[in-house]
């Protein structure tokens, strides 16, 4: 229950704050948890992302603002958040369907965006495969690079494909990728693929050694061909594992281990990995 009261409470922040100039970052600041993994919550569980819900309801709110006699555009513009008339007619028109002075007629048809609610719906009795372990601190060596929560769940699988494309005496085996997270770097993240020391007998140029902390990890199975197996797997974690387990994710590392083998294949394994605490 308690990612569904985080949601929540981020919803009501959102329509709170709804006409000034808000961002993912100050959302997630108001609710203690790091912008990366409330966006990613909240547009698996949603189905949107934090700036589609904002802009949504600003333009649904501003059909009905517009219907209001006396309304004028511009000033419905600027109070919902668009600096001219123009780029709000284009916004405008994209979500109704009619230009904002066509709203103004009687009789015109508008849409309606109204605030959700975040609710737990127990669906079919589907398995998720999870352990949960303890494992002391870990080095691991990894070519990291810095990301954006916004923009890396389309710039990441580029960066693997860059990174299996290069000679093999430049990198190190690709058994994993990890996030490391800073909570003080405004939805900012370290994200490197490489392996467990062991498995390396030199560090390549523009490579560096992590100690992994001591932590206690869930870790879940996926069996199914990439990115698709993975992906369902973070939508199922947030979904239906974390709003009714036992445990909160502690939000400094997650890791997605690799296996030898065909990608592609149904029977292709891989494992994430998320440190937690007991609630």
């Amino acid at each position: 229950m308690e990612w569904i009261q985080i949601l929540n409470a981020a919803v009501e922040y959102m329509e709170v704050h709804l006409l000034e100039n808000i961002t993912v970052n100050d959302v997630a600041d108001d609710v203690h948890i790091s912008t990366y993994h409330f966006q990613r919550a909240f547009s698996m569980i949603t189905g949107m992302s934090v700036g589609e819900y904002i802009r949504n309801r600003r333009l649904s709110l501003a059909g009905q603002a517009l219907t209001q006699k006396g309304a004028k555009v511009l000033d419905t513009a600027l109070e919902y958040g668009y600096e001219t008339a123009e780029s709000f007619s284009k916004a405008f028109e994209r979500f109704h369907g009619i230009k904002p002075s066509q709203a103004k007629r009687t009789g015109a048809t508008l849409k309606s965006f109204n605030r959700i609610i975040i609710k737990i719906a127990i669906e079919g009795g589907c398995i998720i495969q999870y352990r949960i372990e303890k494992k002391p601190a870990f080095n691991v060596v990894l070519y990291p690079e810095v990301f954006e929560a916004s923009t890396c769940e389309v710039e990441i699988p580029d960066k693997w494909l860059a990174y299996n494309s290069r000679n093999k005496e430049e990198v190190v085996c690709p058994q994993m990728g990890v996030r490391i997270f800073d909570q003080s770097s405004n939805g900012m993240f370290t994200y490197g693929i490489g392996c467990h020391i062991d498995l390396t007998n030199h560090i390549p140029k523009g490579f560096k050694i992590y100690e992994i902390p001591e932590y206690t990890w869930v870790i879940f199975s996926c069996k199914g061909p990439m990115p698709d197996a993975i992906q369902n797997m973070w939508k199922r974690i947030y979904t239906e594992w974390l709003p009714q387990a036992q445990y909160s994710f502690i939000q400094e590392y997650d890791i997605e281990l690799y296996t030898e083998g065909d990608i592609y294949s149904e029977e292709y394994e891989t494992e994430i990995w998320i440190p937690v605490m007991e609630k």
